[in-house]
């Protein structure tokens, strides 16, 4: 193993650990009616995602201090190291603060601008999903992998909610609603896991952020599939979210760029 795999499996047994216990952490308040605030963007936030948060900058700080920390509810703190992480305490608080438990703790890692590590714990229905560059992706503890559907006639997908079809990508989106098997709204970060386990084939957000997407991608990818902006580019800051089980991705991307057109 070299000197960067050994460092990125360290890393990868870390976030995992930390990303339980943050987990842990949730379900002291889950379902337990935490009292949400409305930030600035009219999304909720609580206590929990509050300390969440605080615990997982508290890990970081102690074993990697060199290393910059950007989290969705304090901001970002400055590294040394060329590594960041990107963590998203509570993705999906509307789920949470309705008792709802496809809810996430999200921990991602940037080596040097590149999205390298992914963990994703939904501890309300114990479900883990993990994965690093080159390390693959596991679910639970065993590997997984995405769905060998080739046909958008055969695909589920997924979104968030009901207005994933926004006036800017309307077209787009009710041609891909239009010609798919079925539609679900299994959302949040819940959809991405679903398809890095096979059991969807496309999950798509309009609006993401860094922290919404960080994890995602190396997770999606070291299962087999996509992570890309509605462009089409591969990165976790495009604002938006397609993740495919890769062979779907270009059909999934054509009906998006024709429809637009």
């Amino acid at each position: 193993m070299t000197e960067r795999a050994g460092e990125l499996k360290a890393s990868l047994e870390f976030a995992v650990r930390v990303a339980r216990e943050a987990g842990d952490i949730t379900l002291k308040y889950f379902k337990r009616s935490p009292t949400p605030e409305l930030k600035a963007d009219n999304s909720f936030v609580t206590v929990a995602d509050r300390e969440v948060e605080q615990h997982l900058r508290d890990r970081i700080g102690n074993v990697f201090p060199d290393d910059a920390v950007l989290g969705e509810e304090d901001g970002e703190s400055s590294g040394t190291s060329g590594r960041r992480w990107i963590v998203d305490p509570i993705d999906g608080t509307f789920s949470f603060v309705h008792g709802v438990p496809m809810y996430g703790v999200m921990i991602g890692l940037e080596i040097e601008d590149e999205p390298v590590l992914g963990v994703l714990n939904v501890p309300a229905l114990d479900e883990l999903i993990f994965a690093a560059r080159g390390l693959g992706c596991f679910h639970n503890g065993e590997p997984t992998a995405v769905s060998k559907v080739n046909s958008l006639d055969d695909a589920l997908l997924l979104t968030s909610d009901l207005n994933v079809c926004d006036p800017d990508r309307e077209h787009s989106c009710r041609a891909l609603l239009r010609n798919v098997s079925a539609v679900r709204t299994w959302g949040d970060c819940y959809g991405y896991l679903l398809v890095a386990t096979g059991r969807a084939e496309i999950m798509l957000d309009p609006v993401m952020n860094i922290w919404d997407c960080a994890a995602l991608l190396p997770i999606l990818e070291e299962a087999g599939g996509t992570f890309t902006d509605w462009e089409g580019r591969r990165t976790i800051d495009g604002g938006s979210a397609i993740a495919t089980n890769g062979l779907l991705f270009n059909a999934v991307m054509n009906m998006v760029r024709e429809s637009e057109c």
